[in-house]
């Protein structure tokens, strides 16, 4: 047996288990994992030179196939780079296996080159750290090699899922000998079965009556991957029990549950809209007493902080397994189950709760829950809307997009602004308003409903001057169906989640919002490129985390349904968005960091059709070709200037706050 075997059953042990995509960084000290993974017939594997592009390329790869992917790299330096994507994968719990050659123990700490501790090499960032054994003659410590290795994996994609290290300390000689054939196996595996918990019949029941007795009940979702079986129990859910949802786009709501449903049973997204208002009557009359969250983390700092202030009595956390963030600072339970499974449950247990007290029908009785409608397993009720009142919307309705910049030079307020109006505007609801669900759904509807109205007639709104928010919402319109949308951190992600995307639409939205970095955006979108070549891939970027990441583009394996759309201002232009930095006399230099690079060279260095447009017109011509598929891998560069797109923001925000009508 070669004293390398152990070492060349690590890729067997992988597509037994179902890790089948590798990516790996050249090296010398990580030859042996190389040579073995590359020869192995059931996995795939490619190599990107940069490491931290190469980690967040297989952060894609995991991210959008929703498996475990393995990272394979050399000693010393290598394993650091890896870091950020390591650090993204925890906290956006996706399965990575860091397999980080090593010198061996001997020769640590002793001046030999390529040399560093790699031994936890991520600490509190990795789910697990594991040493391979560095002599696997003995059979007991080839046992122990195999046993580590499926661990390893098993741990990497138990909820929560997240990266491991599995640190490989290699002596000499790495490479086989000219014509010596590597085996795999045989070998013995060790296969996690995820359960789904499940709670007891009677603590669903005391929380399905909870809810029953809550006149004001909110339900909020977090970042999560795209879910049919949620989504269908959740909108049966909220329509049985008048709840609102709200999720930002990253929770994946806005997606068709299913086909023909009723769209105005979609989830609310507009809250970065609506949660501006400076309205006190609106911020109580939104109030929760009882909020349910499930996924990570959310954009709107908005709903955050008002959620924190708002202090519900009670908060539940839906949350199979893991420790659980008191994010808004009220946290009184945590339900250990997947959320579909508990909406579900909750749908079911108020159907037996109905049949039990009326021995009748299965259907939902609309006089069961205060102001519910009637439900069934073949329609979902329709939560009448007759309280909204959008006013305003006649003046600029039907306006076509906004005209080229170099007519006009500035954006004025809409003079047809919608504004809001709902019982009780302008002050607390009485108490027969807030004993019905009814009375507490309508102000999230008219809020929502308003919004969304008042983004279409600011949008719209002719004469602009180039701005890339506007700019942002032209090309969210025309996505191709069925894409992914990655968004990188900064103005883009939040950009994305004020504007939205058009009403059913088949998008799923990514972004690295585990550590919010801006490292690693474009390479991440590379990789669910590379997992879905079939599937067209947007990225939506901001200049600085696209050229911070520009080696995510250095490999030899073509992606031609990716479109990158670049928002190219020379400067990180949130500073002049947030309060602080725009007022500081450092804020070019030191804060925005002005730079004068285009992507024209990057585009061309790596073969991507570039296109590159600076006024709507060129913007609106520019876009069918971009998207169309035989394009290819293309570039669609829109270049802005910084400070009018902040004077522009600027005037977005002061008509949200003087179109309420008090």
């Amino acid at each position: 047996m070669s004293s390398l075997q152990a070492v060349h059953n690590i890729p067997e042990i992988c597509a037994r288990l179902g890790v089948t995509d590798v990516v790996l960084s050249p090296g010398s000290r990580c030859a042996p994992l190389t040579i073995a993974f590359a020869r192995h017939p059931e996995i795939r594997v490619r190599t990107v030179p940069d490491e931290r592009a190469a980690a967040f390329i297989g952060l894609g790869l995991a991210q959008t196939q929703r498996r475990a992917v393995a990272l394979v790299c050399t000693s010393g330096t290598a394993g650091l780079n890896y870091a950020p994507a390591v650090a993204e994968a925890y906290f956006q719990q996706i399965p990575l296996v860091v397999f980080t050659a090593d010198r061996p123990p001997e020769w640590i700490d002793q001046l030999d080159g390529q040399t560093v501790r790699q031994t936890d090499l991520y600490g509190a960032h990795a789910k697990g750290s594991f040493t391979f054994p560095t002599d696997t003659t003995h059979s007991d410590a080839h046992w122990h090699a195999t046993r580590l290795v499926s661990e390893a994996i098993g741990l990497a994609e138990q909820f929560p899922a997240g990266p491991v290290q599995m640190n490989v300390p290699l002596r000499e000689p790495f490479y086989p000998k000219a014509g010596e054939e590597l085996t795999f196996g045989p070998v013995k595996v060790t296969r996690e079965l995820p359960g789904r918990p499940q709670l007891p019949a009677p603590t669903l029941t005391e929380l399905a009556e909870a809810i029953r007795n809550t006149s004001r009940v909110l339900v909020v979702a977090g970042q999560h991957p795209a879910d049919m079986d949620l989504l269908l129990a959740l909108r049966r859910f909220a329509a049985a029990y008048q709840v609102p949802v709200v999720g930002d786009l990253i929770a994946n709501l806005h997606l068709p549950a299913a086909p023909g449903y009723d769209q105005r049973l979609r989830p609310l997204g507009r809250q970065d809209v609506f949660m501006a208002v400076p309205e006190p009557g609106l911020k109580e009359a939104l109030k929760p007493e009882l909020l349910i969250t499930f996924g990570q983390s959310l954009i709107s700092k908005a709903l955050k902080l008002y959620l924190r202030n708002a202090k519900p009595a009670h908060h539940w956390h839906i949350q199979p397994a893991g420790v659980v963030a008191d994010t808004f600072q009220s946290l009184t339970k945590t339900i250990r189950m997947e959320p579909a499974d508990f909406f579900a449950a909750l749908l079911t247990e108020n159907t037996r709760s109905i049949t039990d007290s009326t021995g009748g029908s299965e259907a939902l009785d609309a006089g069961s829950i205060p102001g519910a409608t009637t439900a069934s397993q073949g329609s979902i009720p329709v939560v009448p809307t007759d309280s909204v009142e959008l006013q305003g919307f006649e003046s600029n309705r039907g306006h076509a997009a906004a005209q080229d910049a170099t007519r006009v030079a500035a954006a004025p307020t809409p003079t047809g602004t919608p504004r809001l109006t709902w019982p009780g505007s302008g002050g607390q609801l009485n108490e027969a308003q807030t004993t019905t669900k009814a009375a507490y759904l309508k102000p999230w509807l008219a809020a929502e409903n308003w919004a969304t109205g008042f983004l279409q007639e600011f949008m719209q709104q002719p004469n602009q001057p180039f701005n890339e928010f506007t700019a942002i919402y032209q090309a969210l319109q025309q996505l191709p169906d069925h894409a992914a949308l990655h968004l990188a951190n900064s103005m883009a992600v939040r950009y994305a989640n004020i504007l939205g995307l058009p009403t059913g639409r088949n998008i799923e939205v990514f972004a690295n919002r585990g550590t919010s970095g801006i490292d690693g955006c474009n390479s991440t979108a590379v990789g669910s490129a590379l997992a879905q070549p079939e599937r067209p891939v947007v990225l939506l970027t901001g200049d600085v985390a696209f050229f911070y990441d520009r080696n995510a583009f250095w490999h030899n394996y073509p992606t031609p349904n990716l479109r990158v759309i670049l928002l190219n201002n020379h400067a990180g232009g949130i500073f002049r968005l947030i309060d602080g930095p725009r007022q500081q006399p450092e804020l070019e230099e030191f804060f925005e960091t002005r730079q004068l690079l285009r992507a024209e060279n990057t585009a061309r260095d790596f073969n991507l059709r570039y296109f590159a447009v600076s006024s709507f017109a060129e913007l609106e011509s520019a876009l069918p070709v971009f998207f169309a598929p035989e394009s290819g891998a293309s570039l669609l560069e829109i270049t802005t200037d910084s400070q009018t797109n902040a004077e522009f923001f600027e005037q977005y925000r002061a008509a949200v706050r003087t179109s309420f009508s008090s």
